[in-house]
């Protein structure tokens, strides 16, 4: 019995379950198997989350509520994700990888079908702002934490791949969801999206394992140094490498980075759909938007992430970064369908190039043990920005009658942000 609940077998070349974890010379790479369930996790969690744009004016008309009032439900429920995010990181470095996603899967399900039935604010931020969002996290850390530890000649590569499912959920959910509201009204639309994620994220649960060490997998040539063991954890040790760690002037210096990159991220993703409809382009331009986004980000994940491994990882990311604040600061003047898509290509690309290395960024720069933990403590940044930036764009929105002060200021602090992670680049 492994520490992830499994039995001591694993898939083999042909994708059979019974086959042996090691895997010959010739035969597909048991890292591969982890990357594809990565993938589904990533369409799962962000295709889902990312879609609550188009719900927003749906759930606004049906509750009465204000657009910033909607708007904190995005918001709490991307906080609830990255903290519980840290919080089952280290549940999945102590009890394993598959019990960690049932949990999630099951938790999701619930967390869905409690929103559908729900007719207060209340219960729509406790079902859907903290509930689906606990599953969500626990699907997230999972996808995004596992993958790094399975390569090192390739790590950029296979996590570009892995996190391409944000993109492909992207493009998948938020046309559905917008299909779905058209036909049904926005609580069967929910539900008969979250309970098909949660069928997803079962189906793939079995590809995942801890790591090549503890299933005696075979790695070739990936790790050129060897393939670092892991030891079952003391605890007290554990947690002083985690305190020493989330107290460096480079963890701090990342953390910070991310929160003002990815408040961006957070501003655009929600308010690009109402933004479009306020501009007179339709809400179905700016869904359609969310999905060019998620397209280009699919395919620069898989292209940026393999050049990262090349030409520096850290180096890529700020680059990126940098360019994500830049086509933000210029989205207030897009006034055409055109010139909306032509932001979404720009922006989905910088999108893509950063998300791919989020989980190669924290292994680099704090190394491969208890990877989940680390990656979760880091990803708390996201919890701030996602918390903030989506709340105060639409209260922008509400004293302003208009998105370009938020946009503006979206696009500044990403700038700020990309010069942090590059600080942080240099304490290593």
């Amino acid at each position: 019995m492994r520490p992830d609940g499994g039995p001591d077998r694993s898939y083999d070349a042909t994708g059979s379950i019974d086959g042996p974890d090691s895997t010959p010379s010739g035969r597909v790479y048991r890292g591969w198997y982890v990357v594809a369930g990565g993938f589904v996790g990533a369409f799962v969690v962000f295709g889902l989350s990312y879609a609550f744009g188009v719900f927003l004016e749906p759930i606004q008309r049906d509750l009465g509520l204000s657009r910033s009032a909607v708007s904190l439900v995005f918001s709490l429920q991307t906080v609830v994700i990255y903290l519980a995010a840290a919080v089952l990181g280290v549940l999945a470095d102590r009890f394993g990888v598959r019990r960690l996603l049932a949990v999630g899967a099951a938790t999701l399900a619930i967390g869905g079908l409690w929103t559908s039935r729900t007719d207060s604010y209340a219960g729509l931020l406790v079902a859907y702002g903290v509930l689906t969002a606990v599953g969500l996290g626990a699907i997230y850390v999972v996808s995004y934490a596992t993958v790094p530890r399975w390569f090192q000649r390739r790590r950029g590569l296979a996590t570009g791949v892995a996190t391409a499912g944000l993109g492909i959920g992207m493009v998948a959910m938020s046309p559905a969801a917008s299909a779905l509201v058209g036909v049904l009204e926005w609580r069967l639309a929910l539900l008969a999206l979250v309970l098909a994620a949660t069928a997803a994220v079962a189906v793939v649960t079995p590809l995942f394992a801890d790591d090549p060490a503890s299933s005696g997998t075979e790695t070739g040539e990936e790790f050129p140094d060897g393939v670092p063991e892991r030891e079952p954890p003391d605890w007290a040790t554990y947690r002083r490498e985690l305190a020493a760690i989330a107290t460096s002037r480079t963890f701090l210096l990342v953390f910070s980075g991310w929160v003002l990159v990815y408040a961006t991220l957070y501003a655009v993703l929600v308010h690009i759909v109402p933004y479009a409809g306020d501009a007179g382009l339709g809400g179905g331009t700016g869904a359609f938007a969310l999905a060019a986004i998620g397209a280009t980000t699919a395919v620069a994940r898989v292209g940026i992430g393999g050049l990262a491994d090349r030409f520096g990882r850290v180096r890529t990311f700020v680059a990126c970064s940098a360019v994500m604040g830049a086509s933000t600061l210029c989205l207030p003047v897009v006034d055409s369908a055109a010139g909306l898509y032509g932001f979404a290509v720009v922006f989905g690309i910088a999108y893509g190039g950063n998300g791919a290395l989020l989980s190669p960024l924290t292994v680099d720069l704090f190394g491969t043990a208890n990877p989940n933990a680390i990656f979760g403590l880091v990803s708390i940044s996201f919890a701030v920005s996602g918390l903030v930036a989506p709340w105060a764009a639409g209260l922008t929105y509400d004293l302003a009658g208009t998105y370009a002060p938020a946009f503006v200021g979206a696009g500044i602090v990403g700038l700020l942000g990309a010069g942090f992670v590059a600080a942080a680049g240099t304490e290593t």
